[in-house]
């Protein structure tokens, strides 16, 4: 079954060479999407409208079991380790033609997107989804072509989203029955034993992070990214817990997007045609955006449901903490038009610090802002992931390594020149805790760090003076409007100055220590923006 004016099931054959004895549904909108998928008890309506699901076994990505294949375009660009985990690419053939026999009498939902907003450099990709939820999903997170570009789109990327197809490790050449492995030869990703939709999303993600910086120049980037009245752009990077989502949610500037960007020569624009945000505790007070743009379209994934009352709790965490909803950009009010941006002029890179050392907010170097680029540093705290009771440090380069093929230093190198041709500023802005570490300081105020963000991208913070923390090198300003200046250095908020320097330096010799993995890659003057002080 397909729509009129959409492609027939030889269309699907040319792509991937799938054929199947099932109906094939060709991008249908959300209502038919949410109709078939209550149709098939797999998805009900909440008192909001939107669709709740259950994702099954897995709730969340599986790092270990996400991989790249490894053959003549990827065996000498690929940072291969933890992360990218090789593949033999015989053995992604054989699983490919696995899962096509095995979908060859299914039914299946087909949807045609553009990943990537700026025109010069979106990438057209076919995702073949075994749920209609799933292809919902997809049509939320993905760019939707209008009705008259849906006839001219040719779709470069296949995406094979199939959750009941599990592996045979011993067959399969994968660690176990569930998969995501992407080949940039074949241009395919192949998702199977998974239901857990952010798969997908990643998987592109991670395509887009290979091609745009080897193919065109363009710098990728985990992060969030507005826009204020005067146009000017302003970046947001930070793992989960940092604040990003937050923060680049402000009543004074368009949202650009909430997660994935790339930076050209002249323009940061979305990767995304929707937002998947956390839902876990979630309140109107806390995100009135999020909160508001759960309605009838959203997809909400694995919440707590009152079934006398349809409502969700979003306090309810017996399935995951990573309890999810996705919903289309024009779901929240303020958005910028066409999802693009000048260069940026401030870039925030967000951290928790659980430890109470650095500083509320603190300019960097283009040097520093490479080595804390590579660096990616934040502290997991009780509440952010299950089984977590003690602050535990956390680092990701580029703020985002599960989804970096390339050596993180390639990256950082391609940041640097940006910001040095640019002009942008670049802010650490702790969000954690001041006076102590975790369960003896406070959490910074989020009104304090909002303010730190404003006046700097007022220009307010331009001409006041600024010190040096004596062992992270950090420009720290003494006054900022809004802000109590006593917390401005964070040893003065420390009881004894003593413990604040030995926390310091232990902070600073995990840095060095995570940093001896990228010091062979990394130039000399990255190396030297990092802590002064080592710890023997």
């Amino acid at each position: 079954m397909k729509n009129l004016g959409n492609p027939s099931s030889s269309d699907l054959e040319e792509l991937n060479g799938l054929t199947t004895t099932g109906k094939v549904f060709w991008n249908l909108c959300p209502s038919e999407l949410i109709e078939h998928t209550i149709l098939a008890g797999q998805g009900k309506l909440i008192d909001n409208g939107a669709l709740a699901v259950e994702t099954g076994e897995f709730t969340g990505r599986s790092p270990k079991d996400r991989f790249i294949v490894k053959d003549v375009l990827t065996q000498d660009e690929v940072w291969w380790g933890n992360h990218n985990i090789a593949f033999d690419e015989s053995a992604f053939l054989e699983l490919k033609q696995r899962m096509l026999d095995y979908c060859s009498a299914a039914d299946l939902y087909v949807r045609d997107a553009w990943v990537g907003s700026d025109e010069r450099y979106r990438v057209a990709v076919r995702v073949v989804n075994e749920t209609a939820w799933s292809n919902l999903f997809v049509y939320n997170m993905f760019i939707r072509p209008s009705s008259g570009e849906m006839n001219s789109i040719k779709p470069e990327w296949l995406v094979l989203n199939v959750p009941s197809f599990k592996a045979v490790p011993e067959r399969d050449k994968t660690r176990q029955h569930n998969f995501a492995i992407v080949s940039f030869s074949q241009k395919t990703i192949l998702i199977g034993g998974t239901g857990y939709t952010g798969e997908i999303k990643k998987g592109m993600f991670s395509a887009l992070n290979f091609i745009l910086p080897t193919q065109h120049g363009v710098l990728p980037m985990h992060c969030s990214a507005n826009v204020g009245e005067a146009g000017d752009t302003a970046l947001f990077f930070g793992l989960s817990g940092t604040g990003k989502t937050t923060l680049s949610a402000d009543p004074e500037r368009l949202l650009i997007g909430d997660d994935e960007h790339g930076w050209a020569d002249s323009s940061v624009f979305n990767f995304e045609g929707g937002c998947y945000a956390k839902t876990i505790d979630l309140t109107e007070e806390k995100e009135p955006d999020i909160f508001r743009a759960i309605r009838y379209g959203a997809l909400l994934e694995n919440i707590g449901i009152d079934l006398a009352t349809r409502r969700p709790d979003y306090s309810d965490s017996k399935l995951t903490e990573n309890t999810r909803v996705s919903y289309p950009l024009p779901f929240i009010d303020r958005i910028q038009e066409g999802s693009i941006g000048a260069e940026p002029k401030h870039i925030f890179y967000l951290t928790c610090d659980a430890y109470g050392i650095l500083p509320p907010i603190s300019k960097l170097t283009a040097e520093q802002a490479m080595y804390h680029f590579i660096s990616g540093y934040t502290a997991k705290v009780a509440g952010t992931e299950a089984g977590i009771t003690e602050p535990q440090t956390t680092f990701s380069a580029c703020f985002g390594a599960p989804f970096m093929p390339l050596h993180p230093a390639r990256y950082a190198e391609m940041l640097g020149q940006r910001i040095k041709k640019s002009g942008a500023h670049v802010w650490l802005i702790n969000t954690g805790w001041s006076g102590g570490p975790y369960g003896v300081g406070k959490r910074m105020k989020l009104s304090y760090t909002r303010a730190m963000i404003r006046a700097a991208m007022n220009g307010e913070l331009d001409a006041v003076s600024f010190e040096e923390h004596p062992i992270f090198g950090l420009a720290m300003p003494k006054t900022c409007p809004g802000v109590p200046s006593e917390l401005l250095n964070p040893e003065s908020t420390w009881e004894r100055s003593e413990d604040y320097q030995n926390a310091a330096m232990a902070l600073a010799q995990k840095f060095h220590t995570n940093f001896e993995k990228f010091s062979s890659a990394a130039a000399e003057a990255i190396l030297n923006a990092g802590p002064k002080i080592l710890v023997k």
